[in-house]
């Protein structure tokens, strides 16, 4: 066994990789196939879960040296006494809830949870957690499964460079200096208790460096921690890592160094936004001014929207690393790399689709017949402070809310619930005037019906999406109504009240 090291501290939740080095969040798989569960009510700990839900989920913190510990959803650290007993009910990192972990060399890289104060290593025996081991046998191996948002960015700790698709879609190249666009996002998919790097255009990461249609165990990796970061190994013992002047992402070294570490970063919403008033995109082709008055989108038109923590507001940051700010006079330009409160925008989403932008003037940007853009109207009842939005970096998406993710009814495969254990990957169509098309694998497109939200028309039915959270988005019929998810898993169109629709993580 190779140790694997800790790390550094913990910030908030974010992609499953918790913001802050070094945590984690994860779901824990015994050898007999089922997941360690806290329980709702108290306390009560067991190893019985059938699949990856909320009472499922850890946060795997560091502690002192190179330990780490594991939180549950209750917000209580697991913990060991003298006699080993395993409990979840301390509210402090004590020293009886730390771990020392190692990882197997065998074909499923499963960990060995060594507490510290016990001495010996965390087992289930059937519903009961135990800690008797000395050695780990079968029943104290643990497959790791991470809880990580989906779709993300892959950036590699030797190159300081994000990972991205080839021009040519048949590579992924680590060369890109920021993650811009849909070709550096990477959905990890959880498969036969390894992982495998699915591109945005439907292709696998083969060890070899090759993308292929097929997920063979060419394609399936084991995951490793080491000091907070990833580390991918494929079958045959070699782990992933960018090779060559043009940083292919193909497996190699049999050791772990820098090269082979990756960090997994949420990918932030990109969009595009069209005036009403002219039907002309907003850019920044021209230099300072931001200016609605270009017809196609080019890396000009592109915007990364930053949500602030604290107001609630958004930061607009172009593809040259500068903001969105309002000038004395009104006028918005992007001329400056240190955003200040007055690069801060309310996003306003109209019942018509479109969304509006309030400034810190409190006024709302209008466009004039020129295109440029002032924060000089009192209300976004005018056509010329509306925009329809687009985001242009989710070609495909992934759909989760609090009872799991959105995927296909049990012997269905058009009937969308959102209670699912497994996602469904969606394909996202740009439509006219803001709209977007939701169509399945299968090639058909989403539409609402009395009965919930079904996957087999042949013909495009038009939504909205309305960013309302850095990862969170609502679903918005042309007829108003949000998209809700069910206690039961239902997922239907419920009323307008913008207040009651579900925002659905992405």
């Amino acid at each position: 066994m190779s140790r694997l090291n800790g790390v550094n501290g913990c910030g908030g939740d974010l992609n499953g990789v918790t913001s802050g080095a070094g945590c984690w969040t994860i779901g824990l798989i015994n050898a007999k196939a089922k997941y360690l569960t806290a329980e709702t009510f108290g306390f009560k700990i067991n190893a019985n879960g059938v699949s990856l839900k909320k009472k499922q989920m850890w946060t795997m913190e560091p502690a002192e040296k190179d330990l780490i510990c594991f939180r549950s959803h209750l917000d209580r650290y697991l913990s060991v006494d003298q006699y080993g007993n395993v409990t979840c009910e301390s509210e402090e990192r004590e020293v009886s809830c730390m771990f020392e972990v190692s990882v197997t060399d065998d074909a499923q890289g499963r960990w060995a949870l060594r507490n510290v104060t016990r001495g010996y290593f965390l087992g289930a025996a059937g519903d009961k957690l135990v800690c008797n081991a000395k050695v780990p046998t079968d029943a104290e191996l643990w497959t790791v499964h991470l809880a990580a948002r989906p779709q993300v960015n892959l950036r590699s700790l030797g190159r300081k460079r994000y990972a991205h698709l080839s021009e040519n879609g048949d590579e992924i190249h680590v060369d890109a200096n920021v993650p811009w666009g849909e070709d550096t996002l990477f959905t990890l998919e959880f498969r036969e208790d390894k992982y495998a790097i699915h591109t945005t255009n439907n292709l696998y990461l083969n060890r070899d460096g090759k993308l292929n249609p097929d997920c063979t165990r060419e394609n399936l990796f084991c995951i490793e921690y080491h000091h907070g970061s990833l580390a991918l190994r494929d079958y045959q013992g070699q782990y992933l890592s960018p090779i060559g002047s043009r940083a292919v992402l193909k497996t190699r070294s049999n050791s772990v160094t820098k090269d082979e570490l990756f960090a997994l970063e949420d990918s932030l919403p990109q969009a595009s936004f069209v005036a009403l008033l002219n039907g002309r995109y907003v850019s920044v082709k021209q230099g300072v001014d931001v200016t609605a008055n270009q017809e196609e989108v080019s890396d000009h038109e592109r915007y990364q929207l930053e949500c602030d923590a604290e107001t609630k507001r958004w930061y607009i940051r172009t593809m040259q690393d500068k903001y969105w700010t309002l000038e004395s006079g009104g006028g918005i330009q992007a001329n400056t790399n240190k955003p200040t409160s007055n690069a801060l925008f309310d996003l306003q989403w109209i019942a018509d689709g479109s969304v509006a932008f309030r400034a810190n003037n409190g006024k709302f940007v209008a466009s004039k017949k020129s295109g440029h853009l002032f924060a000089n109207a009192d209300t976004p009842d005018d056509e010329a402070a509306r925009f329809y939005f687009y985001l242009i970096n989710r070609a495909v998406l992934v759909l989760k809310c609090e009872q799991g993710f959105v995927g296909y009814k049990t012997n269905s495969n058009v009937k969308l619930e959102c209670n699912k254990a497994i996602y469904e990957t969606i394909k996202v169509e740009r439509g006219e005037n803001g709209q977007v098309y939701f169509k399945s694998q299968q090639g058909k497109y989403w539409h609402a019906c009395g009965d919930g939200v079904m996957a087999d028309a042949d013909a495009p039915e038009g939504f909205f999406i309305e960013l309302r959270e850095a990862n969170r988005m609502a679903i918005k019929s042309t007829n108003g109504q949000y998209v809700v998810a069910e206690k039961n898993g239902g997922f239907r169109l419920s009323d307008t009240d913008p207040s009651r629709a579900t925002l659905w993580e992405f």
